[in-house]
């Protein structure tokens, strides 16, 4: 590698003693290769050739032969690959030196006239060329297709060069964010901006990270989720809100996990949460239709169906199935320790009870989870922010929607009752005291603003990463982060 940058190098002083700019700032296209292909790839030889199509476009050298003295190369401009044609007789002297010091990875503009050569590919004869860019390092051998993953991740730029699967995930990304936002605004909906940094983490049970204002003296807190601060906004009488956010939480890395990650929350005054699980189907409806999976979509070796409406099953009746004991059992504490002692011997067994509910429902039903089903009335212990159930008080009016073996959203009948979630507060506080670090911490500004009155509400969060890890079929988080964290190493 070294010894190829050296002679990338040199090419490059030899480029620029021929007065010729290696890095120009510019370079005026008139076609994207996309437009050229649209438009004129099924065009016939002699319809070309009648046309006479004169253009500008540019790209990355990605294959290069030659042929006598004619040199034939593909360009690649990040969607598409169009082949250009050069003729050393119609190039100038500075033209020809150029083409010999060209390497693959260089960045080329060509303008010349829309050609099909015999074996019918579209081609540009080129009578003119600039340097747009000299690359001082080649792309990996097998740029088309790189293998090893954490190259991959490491280097996403190379990634999107040669393996057309990263651009199609990363595509149907860019169509899942706008299409989630465009679903939302024409329902109303006011898209918003909460703080991502924060006095005090709330809205999710988890490990924040820590960092400090200097200027302030303060630790604060990046956030782990938006919540307290929007549903400040529904107190304010904003009556639909959003935000598309990057939420971070200080856990562990996985295939569903990724430490900084995507999301979007949005609130409704006066809905509760069966009202958001329909509303939830309707958006299923509109991005099927949006997003194209060519219905090959798997989840636990089964054809994945996304199509509304989904079943909706009790938290504790699936606990109680899976587990194959009674559903009063995982109702007693005491007595759900003593059973996970002994169904999963040398497990540690968490400290409190909600977290131990957590861990049972994560190793006895969320495998099974694939097709997409609305898991509903989670227990208060593991519910802090979520309005009592009007059927059982033990349980709140809360669902989680569960596809492939992951949770996909979250969202409730809102807690607006300012005395109850105090109690609530003070109940994670005391779990905290016993070990728990991701319990929840009591926000007396957050409690303060429902004190001056919050209507009854919905809320809802949906994990924007781990729905593009559905919809483009794929099953690693890393797959759908651009650039994802990764351990340092000590040359970076």
């Amino acid at each position: 590698m070294e010894e190829q940058n050296n002679i990338r190098l040199e090419k490059l002083e030899k480029i620029r003693a021929a007065g010729i700019d290696p890095y120009p700032y510019e370079y005026r296209r008139s076609h994207s290769f996309a437009e050229l292909i649209a438009g004129h790839g099924s065009s016939s030889a002699e319809e070309l050739e009648k046309s006479a199509l004169s253009c500008r476009v540019a790209g990355r050298i990605i294959a290069r032969r030659e042929m006598g003295k004619s040199t034939f190369m593909h360009l690649f401009d990040g969607r598409d690959k169009l082949q250009v044609y050069f003729r050393r007789e119609a190039l100038d002297e500075k033209g020809a030196l150029l083409l010999k010091l060209l390497d693959m990875a260089d960045f080329i503009g060509v303008q010349g006239s829309l050609f099909k050569t015999r074996t019918g590919e579209l081609t540009v004869m080129v009578a003119e060329m600039t340097l747009l860019a000299k690359a001082l390092h080649p792309l990996p051998e097998k740029w088309h297709g790189l293998q090893d993953k954490e190259l991959r991740y490491r280097r996403r730029y190379l990634d999107l060069i040669g393996n057309p699967d990263a651009r199609r995930i990363f595509q149907v990304r860019f169509e899942m964010v706008r299409g989630v936002r465009e679903f939302f605004q024409a329902r109303d909906y006011v898209e918003v901006e909460t703080p991502m940094m924060q006095p005090i983490p709330g809205g999710a049970s988890a490990r924040p990270f820590i960092t400090h204002h200097n200027a302030l003296s303060m630790d604060l807190f990046m956030r782990v989720a938006p919540e307290l601060y929007l549903k400040r906004l529904l107190v304010g009488g904003m009556e639909r809100v959003f935000e598309i956010n990057r939420n971070f939480r200080n856990e562990g890395i996985s295939q569903m996990h990724n430490p900084e990650f995507t999301m979007i929350e949005f609130y409704e005054l006066y809905r509760d949460f069966n009202y958001y699980m329909d509303l939830t189907e309707e958006l299923f409806a509109f991005l099927n239709k949006r997003i194209d999976t060519d219905g090959l979509l798997t989840a636990g070796g089964e054809p994945l169906n996304l199509e509304p409406p989904f079943p909706r099953c009790r938290f504790m009746s699936l606990l109680a199935e899976a587990g194959g004991e009674p559903e009063e059992l995982f109702w007693d504490e005491g007595r759900l320790e003593s059973y996970m002692k002994q169904r999963f011997p040398g497990l540690e067994v968490p400290s409190t009870y909600g977290r131990r509910l957590d861990t049972l429902f994560s190793l006895l039903v969320e495998e099974n989870l694939q097709q997409p089903v609305f898991v509903t009335h989670h227990p208060k212990a593991i519910s802090p922010l979520a309005k009592e159930s009007r059927a059982d008080k033990r349980e709140t009016e809360r669902f989680e929607l569960y596809l492939a073996g992951m949770e996909i959203a979250n969202g409730f009948s809102e807690l607006n009752d300012p005395l109850e979630q105090r109690r609530r507060f003070l109940a994670q506080l005391a779990d905290r005291e016993r070990g728990d670090d991701e319990a929840q911490l009591l926000d007396e500004s957050f409690l303060e603003a429902l004190e001056h009155g919050m209507a009854p509400a919905a809320g809802e969060g949906i994990g924007i990463d781990r729905l593009v890890m559905v919809y483009s079929g794929t099953r690693s988080i890393r797959e759908v982060v651009l650039f994802p964290l990764m351990r340092s190493k000590e040359n970076e």
